[in-house]
């Protein structure tokens, strides 16, 4: 198979040859998109064995004073300060260990890390060494949400399958996630995980007042779906984005569908939907649609479940989807 080569600045954000016109104070100013590069190599220095057993052995090294036996990771130093500078040697660590703080969780990234989002930012003290390892976290469980990882919790180091000896070509998750074969094993990959089987909410039995709150909320969602498909601003906001997404709720199951700006919401069970939302209440998305509060805080606040951790930018993008229908209303308001 051939290697899959990426580039530095990914295509989707290099911006076009373009420019376009702003008026302030009742002046004209036209702006132009322009270019400016920096590009160089850098050294690993003396972390290039940390990097190099990551990225070809998978293997997590650190460096043991030969004098006061302390196992640094990673191995940032070869002379141990606290030991008059004695020598240090490599020695190879555990791939289990436990938080030793509660990581926040960064949801809204930057462009950098746009494709990673959301995920936990942490440090893991792992056995065999005595300091803490920054990692990032995530869960096969659904979407990261507070709670899930914190102090005192176990987890294991995955390997991505595709390493260039970065920091970001290992990440952790808990081992309560895990086989005992699993974590157990060196070198575990993120492919030898199962992400396609996340733990589903259950809810209780519905009542008749869940099963006709069920049916008036999806009436809401259906006619608010029409709008903003009309909407042009509110089109905008899920451009070039398509999604088959299924929405279970105590008393019902319906589809929601997103295609280059059109948006359907429709009372169907979808046999292969791109993720799974749910939510006890459908009125917790039927008030994000309507603009009466965010989505992604209930995603955020476990309100609302999501199947799949990197869909949370679809959330995102229903939340500016309602948003931008209601400032179309209010600017026609306003006029």
């Amino acid at each position: 198979m051939p290697e899959k080569r990426q580039k530095l600045i990914p295509d989707e954000f290099i911006p076009e040859i373009r420019s376009r016109v702003i008026t302030l104070d009742n002046q004209d100013y036209l702006l132009q998109n322009d270019t400016m590069y920096t590009f160089y190599e850098r050294s690993m220095g003396e972390l290039s064995p940390f990097f190099l057993a990551i990225k070809n052995e998978k293997r997590i090294l650190g460096c043991k004073c030969s004098k006061c036996g302390i196992v640094r990771v990673p191995p940032m130093m070869t002379h141990c300060p606290d030991c008059e500078f004695a020598p240090t040697g490599l020695v190879e660590v555990s791939q289990v260990g436990k938080m030793n703080t509660t990581p926040p969780i960064t949801y809204f990234a930057t462009s950098l890390f746009l494709d990673k989002a959301p995920f936990g930012r942490g440090r893991v003290i792992l056995e065999g060494a005595d300091t803490a390892l920054s990692v990032m976290l995530y869960t096969t469980t659904g979407i990261l949400v507070p709670g899930l990882i914190k102090k005192g919790t176990e987890v294991k180091i995955i390997f991505r399958d595709e390493r260039v000896g970065q920091i970001s070509d290992i990440y952790c998750v808990p081992t309560s996630e895990l086989t005992p074969e699993q974590v157990t094993k060196k070198g575990l990959q993120e492919s030898e995980l199962n992400w396609a089987k996340p733990k589903e909410p259950q809810f209780p039995k519905p009542t008749d007042n869940d099963t006709a709150n069920f049916k008036q909320c999806l009436k809401e969602m259906q006619a608010l779906a029409v709008k903003m498909s009309q909407s042009k601003r509110a089109r905008k906001a899920i451009e070039g984005w398509r999604r088959n997404i299924t929405v279970r709720t105590k008393a019902g199951e319906f589809a929601i569908y997103i295609n280059n700006g059109d948006f359907r919401i429709e009372e169907k069970k979808l046999s292969s939907p791109d993720f799974i939302m749910a939510c006890e209440d459908p009125k917790t998305l039927l008030d994000g649609l309507m603009y009466k509060g965010a989505i992604t805080d209930s995603v955020i606040m476990k309100r609302l479940w999501i199947s799949k951790n990197l869909e949370f930018n679809t959330i995102f993008k229903l939340d500016r989807l309602a948003r931008f229908l209601v400032m179309e209303q209010k600017e026609k308001t306003a006029k």
